[in-house]
């Protein structure tokens, strides 16, 4: 047991390390993964959303135990000089006559430590065995690259061990944790799963991701006539672009606002009308905002709400936000969903 807490130790401020990043980045790096699940199943479970975030506490841990702690100070290993990288085949079989049980350890570690990709990879993406086995490949060997290059040359020596063994072990890993999903039930492909119909009834949490993803649309388009107009003018003038009576902070500001509602209108109104009611963020997680079919006037009324409900939600965060948390938890539906 001593062996086994001695080689614990040596990850535990690496372990503790994941555990303070998961609450700051859990969030933002979970949602892509809920929108796809949304995408790909119409519906999302509560199993899939602890799924998700366990999905990315487990990448967090990845980082933090193969590349945490990082050089620090004028002198060591990274800074001064590098630690040799280990392209022998089988070298954990010296170390063992060597090491003993640490070694041991250390080989069993690396095979547990991927066998949760390859469970994730199974049942959560609905991968198949090859694919599986090559993504643990390409996982474990951007890890040893990133070892081996000093963090990709953030570094100017490596100050960690670039292992072939950590290669074989890691996809070995893999592989098992594949197997080990597949005991518990046949893997289905997304084409077997057969289609999912678009529900006029989407839950508080399938609005937000599609909101998030359609935010991202929305940014991106907002910076489009900036950078297509603004940009070659002050290129052209070789002076930032001023509109009368405005410094060039306030013409930006200006022009950037103007972007951005212009957007939020193609989007969340233009885009959706001529779809079903169904926004870019929306299609994706197979969703519509209207609820039932409704007269061209209503439908007219019903999208002014839902903008001065977006709107709301913009200017006045997290207090609309919150508010209308509330008003779905009792209702079941957004204010402007009552419309006839």
């Amino acid at each position: 047991m001593r062996s086994v807490g001695n080689f614990l130790s040596a990850y535990g401020g690496n372990f503790k390390m994941a555990l303070l990043l998961w609450p700051m980045l859990s969030f933002a790096l979970t949602l892509p993964i809920l929108a796809y699940l949304y995408h790909r199943d119409g519906r999302l479970r509560l199993g899939s959303s602890l799924a998700a975030y366990l999905t990315v506490l487990y990448g967090l841990g990845i980082v933090c135990f193969t590349l945490y702690p990082l050089p620090s100070g004028d002198s060591g290993p990274g800074i001064t000089y590098g630690i040799q990288p280990q392209f022998m085949p089988f070298n954990s079989i010296d170390n063992i006559r060597q090491d003993g049980l640490k070694a041991v350890f250390q080989l069993g570690f690396n095979v547990v430590f991927f066998m949760p990709l390859g469970f994730i990879a199974a049942r959560f993406f609905r991968m198949r065995f090859v694919p599986t086995v090559l993504l643990g490949l390409a996982v474990s060997a951007l890890v040893e690259t990133a070892q081996l290059t000093g963090l990709f040359g953030v570094y100017d020596y490596a100050y960690r061990c670039c292992d072939t063994d950590d290669l074989i072990t890691n996809t070995l890993g893999a592989l098992i944790g594949w197997l080990c999903a597949r005991v518990l039930g046949p893997v289905r492909s997304p084409e077997e799963a057969g289609p999912v119909s678009v529900t006029e009834n989407p839950s508080f949490l399938q609005r937000c991701v599609a909101l998030w993803l359609d935010s991202i649309v929305i940014g991106l388009l907002s910076l489009l006539p900036y950078c297509a107009v603004a940009l070659p003018l002050e290129l052209v003038w070789e002076a930032p672009l001023e509109l009368p009576g405005m410094t060039v902070n306030q013409t930006a500001a200006l022009l950037l606002g103007a972007s951005f509602w212009l957007a939020v209108l193609v989007v969340e109104v233009l885009v959706p009308w001529f779809r079903g009611g169904s926004t870019p963020g929306g299609a994706f997680v197979r969703m519509t905002c209207e609820n039932h079919p409704r007269t061209t006037g209503y439908r007219l009324l019903f999208y002014a709400l839902r903008l001065a409900t977006l709107a709301a939600v913009c200017l006045w965060v997290p207090w609309a936000a919150l508010i209308l948390l509330l008003f779905y938890l009792f209702a079941r539906r957004m204010p402007y969903d009552y419309l006839p």
